[in-house]
């Protein structure tokens, strides 16, 4: 602790102001160090020490509150206040105080010492001392800026670079790699329950409230170890970041993370999210088979449910559900629709899909017969892409060189760096998917195929919650024309419906598994629901 002993009878009192900014603080610029040259100085000056302000804020960002405590206790003082500082840019680093110090000291309130310029500014100060003051604040001023520019610069590269300045999403850790630099890895705790929340809401049978209860129940909690809130899963649900892409300053780039998802489910969820807002769950707090999923097919709303109950003498209790919609002959007409006969043409449809036995067991014997081909197929997406990688990254490097050469210009190596960093990343998405999906396209396959055949009786043993999810799951389109039931089934259920013979079933094999725009139909369905269990 440093010993203050103002001398007695001075004429001038003082306070003196040691800051560092929270950066400097962390680069360990010390505040004792300026406090003890400041009171040797005061002391030296025959300067009577009033009090000490220790400060650790920026002198350009935010409002300054204890600077502003400094400046209202010197204006609060009868005599002169002389503010000691061991230099100018302890006291500003730009022009915003300047109309404030400057008229309280043409006020004589205030008089400003520097230690290390050694002069003070007063209210007779010449004017060639007043230019020294104000050419200190504009270099004081330049550092800040060149300061400023070079933090933009490093944030540009970093973005560039594909690397995220800021807190990962949850799911995400921020770590240190083995030379000490930030890195962002998966969380293995949280990034399945991620996964689940992204497949739930895909399925188009969940709304958020019932998300924000699942994600409860599993265990996900914030980085606070506290349970997510229903905002908290909405901002999960449409963050980027899980697919590949960060968002910064209202702009999207790419990072260069482990995703979490592919892009065509969280394109799914949006399409999703989208819909819920243009038409939004009814009787939300109710358990219907139909609740989100039916559209009426001449106001283009969701359907809602109305529940009936009659209490019998006998001490028994009817219930009946009906369904309300517009009808077709008459849009001004509402119509209640038994939700029986609506159910009904559903387990109708849902009958179709069912693949008899023996033709089941031999197109899971194709499946399994051809997983070699799978695999070869795989192998030769894998070569292949690490061939193109090779080349772009050859081609990054030459542009490096033409960039040094002065043979383009900086706008154009930019443009053209960012286009390969792009097709680098989707390269890198492209090869895990296909290092790791050499089972994946046979074990979904063979499982879309199991539902096909099971889905009515798993309809007939189900909860209402479950037939909700198999229905979000086998169709879409589900629109309610009076009281007909307009549908059709999603792919690839459609195709399945349409082999007849074993040839047939061959091509549409084949194509699945080679084609890629076919091959995404069946991705999304990778993300297995529920009812997979009872399978």
């Amino acid at each position: 602790m440093i010993e203050i002993n103002p001398p007695k009878g001075t004429a001038v009192k003082a306070v003196i102001l040691a800051r560092v900014s929270s950066r400097e603080q962390e680069e360990g610029y010390s505040i004792e160090a300026q406090k003890h040259r400041l009171i040797g100085y005061c002391q030296q000056r025959k300067l009577e020490i009033l009090h000490i302000f220790e400060i650790t804020e920026s002198s350009t960002n935010g409002d300054r509150k204890k600077f502003t405590e400094m400046i209202e206790f010197a204006k609060k003082q009868k005599e002169t206040i002389a503010i000691v500082a061991d230099k100018i840019d302890r006291v500003q680093r730009s022009f915003k105080e300047y109309p404030v110090l400057d008229a309280l000291i043409q006020e004589g309130k205030i008089e400003l010492h520097f230690n290390t310029e050694n002069y003070v500014i007063h209210k007779n100060s010449m004017s060639q001392e007043r230019l020294m003051w104000s050419f200190g604040v504009i270099m004081a001023q330049s550092y800040v800026d060149n300061l400023r520019d070079n933090v933009k610069r490093s944030f540009d590269h970093k973005i560039r670079l594909g690397e995220y300045p800021s807190l990962a999403p949850l799911g995400y850790l921020n770590v240190r790699d083995s030379r000490g630099k930030s890195d962002i890895i998966p969380d293995a705790n949280r990034a399945p329950y991620i996964r689940k929340l992204f497949s739930e809401y895909a399925t188009g049978t969940r709304t958020l409230k019932e998300l924000t209860k699942m994600a409860a129940t599993w265990g996900l909690r914030t980085r606070q170890e506290k349970p997510l809130s229903k905002s908290s899963v909405h901002e999960i649900l449409n963050n980027p970041f899980y697919y590949g892409v960060m968002r910064i300053r209202n702009e999207e780039h790419l990072h260069r993370y482990p995703p979490l998802i592919d892009k065509a489910l969280f394109d799914q969820c949006r399409n999703i999210a989208k819909g819920y807002n243009k038409k939004p769950f009814q009787w939300g707090g109710k358990e219907f088979v139909f609740r989100g999923l039916l559209q009426c097919g001449v106001s283009g709303k969701t359907v809602t449910a109305l529940e009936k109950t009659k209490q019998y003498k006998n001490g028994g209790t009817g219930r009946w559900v009906y369904l309300r919609c517009q009808c077709p002959d008459n849009p001004q007409k509402t119509l209640y629709i038994r939700e029986e006969k609506i159910l009904e043409q559903v387990e109708q449809a849902i009958r179709q899909l069912y693949i008899p036995k023996q033709t089941l067991e031999k197109v899971i014997a194709y499946v399994k017969e051809t997983n070699v081909t799978e695999r070869a197929f795989h192998q030769r997406q894998i070569t292949e892409l690490r061939k193109e990688q090779d080349r772009i990254r050859f081609k990054s490097d030459k542009l490096m060189d033409f960039l040094m050469d002065n043979l383009i210009g900086k706008e154009d190596y930019e443009r053209r760096n960012t286009e390969f960093k792009q097709r680098l990343n989707e390269i890198n998405i492209a090869l895990s998917q296909h290092e790791k999906g050499n089972d994946t396209f046979k074990d979904t396959v063979l499982f879309l195929l199991d539902l096909s055949h099971s889905a009515i009786k798993l309809w007939e043993g189900s909860t209402v919650d479950e037939k909700r999810q198999l229905a979000g799951y086998l169709f879409e389109n589900l629109t309610l024309k009076g009281a007909t039931l307009c549908y059709t089934y999603k792919k690839p259920f459609c195709w399945f419906i349409a082999c007849q013979k074993m040839e047939e079933w061959w091509d549409l094999l084949d194509s699945l598994r080679t084609q890629p725009k076919l091959r995404a139909a069946i991705n999304l369905l990778v993300h297995h629901p529920p009812f997979k269990e009872n399978l």
